[in-house]
């Protein structure tokens, strides 16, 4: 679903226009948008400002970027354990083939 074609500012700016009295219709047929649309972001951006708009998009974006001090404090990742060669059974799968042999 595409969700980049009207800015925060830009929904807010429209949302306004309605609270300043201009009906839904004419405000759905003078942007194009559907009526949907306009209670979907009435749901979501009712009597925000652009710096709360800009506040609530951060926080769903998620955990902010680490810096490079932080990436570095942390610990390396674990080694993955690989058989030395020769060790591995000749049907690949490292179990005894001794138990089939009942």
């Amino acid at each position: 679903m595409r969700k980049g074609r009207f800015s925060e500012e830009q929904i807010i700016k429209v949302l306004k226009e309605h609270q300043a009295g201009i009906p839904i219709v004419e405000l759905c047929r003078k942007h194009g948008i559907s009526d949907a649309t306009f209670y979907t972001w009435r749901s979501k951006y009712a009597g925000m400002e652009v710096s709360d708009a800009r506040k609530l998009k951060a926080l769903e974006r998620g955990r902010p970027m680490r810096s490079v001090a932080d990436i570095q404090r942390l610990p390396s990742p674990p080694q993955p354990v690989r058989p030395a060669q020769g060790q591995q059974q000749a049907n690949g799968t490292g179990l005894d083939d001794n138990r089939d042999k009942r």
